[in-house]
């Protein structure tokens, strides 16, 4: 915890820390921290924390503490989590007024039951798809952080992950662990035509289903549809960032199908067994 003044030594590949030199220019860049400040207010607006008392967060990959600060400033109290001892080293030394761990995230979250008002991320998740190491299984490591937040996260609360998925695969991924771990919730994309300001916001409820809140820049002149991916439990089918339907996937192979088509091209009639997955021949 943050104060202890003990330096816990790394659990983890090294690829995955920041040294003390990255760790200070991370946090004082004044580009840094802006764009992490707007997407901390963004990610706390989103939890819809009630107004007349003080929550309890949590901050999953704190790094330095720059999102600890806003939550602070909101009159709210909060324990951090990160990965790497560099970054908690300069949040310490910033003392930020939250308390810190040093803990991977794949590894679970490491609080009791019911602890925690809601959960904010910030350019963290994504890091679980990734296998640093041979004993990593991105879809178990997935599983056991959904699922220990879940349990550690009151009923009623919301989790709110800003991420920044490589493709529509790692999304789906993300967001099927997170469905299995119990999660309802969705996608919110603010800003989803612009290349720089598009921001994925992962907004996950605990216990009770809600209303995804709108996201910003999203609104449609023609008519088409916000820029929000719900899920329930059900299994749900997902686009990529750039609209187009998940390779080899049965809507997928009827829009190369149509194509073809429209090249004058011989294509075999749609039938319900178009896109769907052959049993391996014995």
């Amino acid at each position: 915890m943050a104060g202890s003044g003990r330096r816990p030594e790394h659990r983890g590949p090294p690829e995955l820390f920041y040294d003390e030199a990255e760790a200070r220019k991370y946090s004082q860049n004044s580009r840094m921290i802006e764009i992490q400040s707007q997407m901390s207010e963004r990610a706390v607006e989103l939890l819809g924390l009630p107004e007349d008392r003080p929550c309890f967060l949590l901050d999953v990959g704190c790094g330095s503490g720059l999102s600890g600060d806003y939550i602070s400033e909101e009159g709210h109290h909060w324990v951090g989590m990160d990965i790497s001892s560099a970054m908690l080293d300069v949040a310490m030394e910033r003392e930020v007024e939250g308390d810190l761990i040093l803990a991977d995230m794949g590894q679970g979250i490491p609080f009791r039951p019911g602890m925690f008002d809601g959960c904010v991320s910030i350019s963290a998740v994504q890091w679980l798809c990734n296998a640093d190491k041979k004993t990593h299984s991105p879809p178990k490591r997935l599983y056991r952080f959904f699922s220990t937040l879940y349990s550690a996260l009151a009923r009623g609360s919301r989790a709110i992950l800003q991420l920044y998925p490589e493709n529509s695969e790692q999304l789906e991924l993300i967001t099927a662990q997170a469905m299995k771990a119990g999660f309802t919730g969705g996608m919110v994309v603010d800003y989803p035509n612009s290349a720089k300001a598009k921001k994925f916001f992962l907004c996950l409820f605990v216990g009770t289903a809600g209303a995804l809140p709108k996201a910003l820049g999203a609104e449609c002149a023609d008519g088409e549809e916000s820029q929000q991916a719900k899920f329930t439990n059900e299994r749900t089918r997902f686009r990529n960032a750039k609209g187009k339907s998940v390779k080899k996937s049965r809507d997928w192979v009827l829009e190369k199908k149509e194509r073809r088509r429209r090249q004058g091209k011989e294509v075999r009639v749609d039938t319900r067994y178009t896109g769907r997955k052959r049993r391996p021949r014995f």
